[in-house]
């Protein structure tokens, strides 16, 4: 079985856009092989708060000192990346919030050793902030997202009433300074490294190579976002 781990944000657009091409990559591959797949927490601002302060084109605008329609004009051409890959993508009327609560969810899911729910709490995590523009700092919002994706309603509830998990999403961050990785998404495929969000064929060029296959693990940095900011690859 090979291991696919990766640091990501829910915030982080180039993350939702990577999740994406993942799923392509294993869709496409030869019947047979299997994977592990763990999320590894990266918050692009662990200081942010419970609820959106500005909406996102005035944000952008101000993060990256760029007039207010140059940061409209950017959002868009990123929400066009995430629309081709099918994805109902609305980042323009996201509202950011803080995202810890949203990754302890994350870790609760991946406990119980369930790849179908664990994907459906990422995929449902994601689509609420890109699709639906909600706050996934708000409580009642991760208590619904775990029960629709099965998890038992009390141990959601327990955790979000707790600091469960609270470690394990700083050590996530710190082990990702260790490792060097400073912008998301990171991949680590086997031994291999997939940084920023790559085309599915890259990412799947590199699972056959970590598989023992051709292919080439020799990459550039893809599109990311880091706690200063966004790039294109």
């Amino acid at each position: 079985m090979l291991k696919i781990t990766y640091w990501s944000d829910y915030a982080c657009p180039y993350c939702y856009i990577a999740e994406a091409r993942l799923k392509k990559a294993i869709a496409s591959m030869p019947r047979g092989n299997e994977f592990e797949i763990e999320m590894k927490a990266f918050q692009l601002d662990p200081s942010a708060g419970k609820h959106a302060a500005e909406d996102t084109q005035t944000r952008f605008a101000k993060k990256y000192r760029i007039p207010f329609d140059d940061a409209g004009k950017r959002i868009d051409a990123i929400s066009r990346l995430g629309i081709a890959e099918g994805l109902d993508f609305r980042y323009a009327t996201t509202r950011f919030t803080n995202t810890a609560d949203a990754h302890r969810l994350t870790k609760l899911a991946y406990r119980h050793n369930d790849p179908a729910l664990y994907e459906r709490v990422i995929e449902s995590l994601f689509k609420a902030y890109f699709t639906d523009n909600l706050e996934l700092a708000d409580v009642a919002l991760l208590q619904k997202i775990g029960e629709d994706a099965g998890l038992d309603p009390d141990e959601v509830s327990a955790l979000l009433a707790s600091e469960e998990y609270q470690d394990e999403v700083a050590n996530d961050q710190l082990r990702a300074a260790r490792l060097g990785i400073y912008a998301v998404p990171h991949f680590v495929i086997g031994k291999y490294t997939v940084p920023g969000a790559q085309s599915a064929e890259v990412i799947k060029s590199v699972i056959l190579e970590a598989l023992g296959d051709a292919g080439n693990s020799e990459l550039s940095g893809g599109m990311c976002c880091g706690p200063d900011g966004c790039r294109l690859g």
